[in-house]
């Protein structure tokens, strides 16, 4: 089933190039079913890759999905047209008084900030207790997971000696939980981070569980015990190449940075990354739409 995007968003080419079905907004307007009403909070700098990353997964499905994009006021963008913002986003004075099935809280760059350090937390925070009462599941993306983990539960973040940087093994540690279904029992996500989650705070949370896990990497996916509220620490959203255009910016710049963990073949930054995340990330979006947003959001979305 397609994905609903507006007619001219940039991510609408891309996808239709790679045989994935999007349907636009005029045609979408003929059907009589309810479509899921799923809000994308972006806080990446690089907005169109980010949007284009995310639809690709959401619309693996056999649901129609309808999408709008979020930007926080308080930040203007350096990285992406001030016309692409103001044509296909919306600020949270237009949306607050909307419900939405779901919503997804990308990553930032600003982990080396403390939390009440970056410039539209106090908007963010807004936006995240809005998403308590107006929406039935969010899916938060590592700043993003960071950042509500805090601001719902006091969780902190510590800084790593290093840059997390690569292609990680996880493991499940909930085979039966539905987010997890169909999901190998070791599977790889990328991650490229500064700071870490600890497995011993998130413990002390009765109210969360840990469902995934890297020795390397440390925790990855997280819930609550009503499952309306999920933390991702990777970018299973990642394209082929995101990780590579990361190591050569920093190189670019002078940066003392590593080659990223187990991407490059051979470690030869001249080959191109293999891919062995797509099938996970297509299967942890797709649970999460179907079993806790499409399965348990009320048809009428007044009700919730």
């Amino acid at each position: 089933m397609p994905i609903k995007i507006a007619n001219e968003l940039p991510a609408h080419k891309s996808l239709e190039s790679e045989n994935i079905f999007v349907m636009t907004e005029d045609r979408a307007m003929s059907q009589d079913i309810r479509p899921l009403n799923i809000l994308i909070l972006n806080l990446m700098p690089t907005k169109i890759e980010t949007e284009t990353q995310i639809l690709r997964l959401l619309s693996n499905s056999p649901l129609q999905v309808e999408v709008e994009l979020l930007q926080v006021k308080s930040h203007k963008s350096k990285n992406t047209s001030e016309e692409h913002m103001l044509k296909f986003y919306k600020t949270f004075d237009e949306i607050c008084e909307k419900k939405y099935d779901g919503l997804i809280v990308t990553g930032a760059p600003v982990e080396n900030f403390e939390f009440e350090e970056v410039d539209y937390w106090d908007e963010l925070c807004m936006i995240l207790d809005w998403s308590k009462k107006n929406v039935y599941s969010t899916f938060h993306i590592c700043w993003g997971a960071q950042a509500a983990l805090y601001h719902h539960y006091g969780i902190p973040k510590y800084p790593l000696e290093e840059k997390l940087f690569g292609v990680f093994p996880h493991k499940c540690l909930d085979t039966y939980h539905p987010l997890m279904r169909g999901i190998d029992d070791t599977f790889y996500v990328p991650h490229s981070r500064h700071t870490e989650n600890r497995r011993s705070d998130i413990a002390l949370v009765k109210d969360l569980q840990i469902l995934s896990y890297s020795e390397q990497a440390g925790v990855h996916l997280i819930s609550d015990m009503d499952c309306r509220k999920f933390f991702a620490t990777g970018h299973s959203e990642y394209d082929r190449e995101t990780l590579a255009k990361e190591y050569f910016r920093d190189i670019n710049k002078g940066l003392d940075i590593k080659v990223p963990f187990n991407y490059f073949p051979d470690n030869d930054p001249n080959m191109l990354p293999k891919m062995c995340w797509k099938g996970t990330a297509n299967l942890l979006f797709t649970n999460w739409l179907n079993y806790f947003v499409y399965q348990q959001t009320p048809y009428d979305l007044s009700t919730l």
